[in-house]
């Protein structure tokens, strides 16, 4: 089976070196790509925005199957146009990816739905923002609407601070807000395969946000993560499914939009157990490259019973029982101005006792390999616990050669405390 794969990051990597790995493949195309992800698929100039472009390619080279890895083409309806013109995909439709593209959206359907989750206000305005503060405490959360690539939240601990991030939001023409209640907790993000009717549980992982060590400093895109997260016990994603991810999935059917592919849920695990933070409609970056380190399974399989709405034929993916933790390694600046351009070296000795070296944003000038976005490498390595792991992450990391570069050194610092 041909096979396309569309994104150009870290998660597109770790997604590629995995569909490679499937014996139903024949071949694996990737746009735009990226030099990591040329090392298992053929690159094609195709724009991702241009729905046409990548129909009419999907149409001359036979492709049998559509990987959508990034949410704005998601959310910008790419999978209906191509399941429209018979071409299987993996990735929701438009209407279900609103999950994603509008936090206001998933509020009110948790509202509709009792789905446990923070008291909250949809606001259309900077002024009406201000007044609703009223109604909360300090901290408040306030996130931008639309799609923001995991930086549009804001946590306010001053009155000033929530005016501030509302003032900012509402500068664009057509700005949106919610406001929510900050919710006291550990993080946990949960990963479940479903085609719209069968759920199938996909592992576990915990991100770091924040750009420096203990968590300090602005939200970014992710700073690192690792998997398993056991502070999301069995009983405790037993209940994440059964009391957020369910009664979503079986919502959106009832409303003639089911929901087919993976979706990710961002849990705050509260003293009154797990609530729902946020959704995404895609494999989270880096999370996947965790998942990926992990999995066992065919993952060309696992995508192409989604697609076909076969996830109830199937036994629960495999998944190795040790931990993979992941680094990502950062252009200075990130995540405000980030320096393009920085010469990287050795990743192949990072890789030379087993990590993988997964690239998110570079590209290639001459013989050498640069950076070209804010997160640039995400180093992902494996141990029996989440120290080791560690420990075999950072060796990876210490063997990179990127002096415009910097990365956190604490990933998974709350489990390796917990062992103790």
């Amino acid at each position: 089976m041909n096979v396309l794969l569309l994104g150009s990051g870290g998660r597109e990597h770790a997604l590629a070196w995995k569909l490679a790995q499937s014996p139903r493949l024949a071949r694996l195309y990737a746009a735009p790509g990226n030099p990591g992800i040329a090392q298992h698929a053929e690159i094609v100039d195709i724009a991702i925005a241009d729905h046409r472009s990548v129909i009419d390619f999907c149409i001359r080279q036979s492709i049998g199957f559509v990987v959508i890895g990034p949410e704005a083409p998601l959310v910008a309806g790419l999978a209906d146009n191509l399941r429209t013109m018979g071409v299987r995909v993996f990735g929701p439709n438009k209407a279900a990816a609103q999950l994603e593209g509008s936090k206001g959206f998933t509020k009110d359907l948790c509202a509709r739905e009792n789905i446990p989750t923070a008291g909250y206000a949809r606001v259309e305005s900077r002024d009406g923002g201000f007044a609703a503060l009223a109604d909360f405490g300090l901290p408040v959360v306030i996130k931008a609407d639309g799609l923001a690539a995991g930086k549009g939240v804001t946590i306010a601990f001053t009155p000033e601070e929530a005016q501030a991030a509302l003032t900012a939001i509402f500068a664009e023409p057509g700005g949106s807000a919610v406001i929510e209640e900050f919710l006291e907790g550990e993080e946990a993000s949960l990963f479940v395969l479903t085609d719209g009717t069968a759920l199938m549980p996909f592992g576990s992982a915990q991100d770091h946000k924040r750009v420096g060590d203990g968590d300090t400093g602005p939200n970014t895109g992710g700073m690192g993560a690792y998997s398993p997260a056991r502070v999301l016990t069995p009983e405790l994603e037993r209940e994440a499914i059964e009391t957020i991810v369910r009664p979503t999935v079986e919502a959106l059917a009832r409303a003639g939009t089911p929901y087919s592919g993976v979706l990710y849920a961002g849990l705050m695990l509260t003293r009154q157990g797990p609530k729902l933070i946020e959704y995404n409609a895609r494999f989270g970056d880096p999370e996947c490259q965790v998942l990926m380190l992990r999995l066992e399974d065919d993952l060309l399989d696992l995508l192409l019973a989604t697609a076909e709405g076969t996830l109830a034929d199937r036994p629960a993916p495999v998944f190795a029982p040790d931990t993979a933790l992941t680094v990502v390694m950062a252009a200075n600046g990130y995540p405000g101005t980030p320096q393009s351009g920085g010469a990287i070296r050795g990743i192949e000795a990072a890789e030379a006792d087993g990590a993988r070296v997964f690239h998110a944003g570079t590209r290639q000038d001459g013989n050498t390999l640069v950076a070209s976005g804010g997160r640039v490498l995400t180093v992902t390595a494996s141990g029996p616990s989440v120290s080791e792991a560690q420990a075999a992450a950072y060796r990876a990391v210490d063997r990179i050669d990127f002096p415009t570069g910097f990365c956190r050194r604490d990933i998974g610092w709350r489990e390796v405390a917990r062992e103790g």
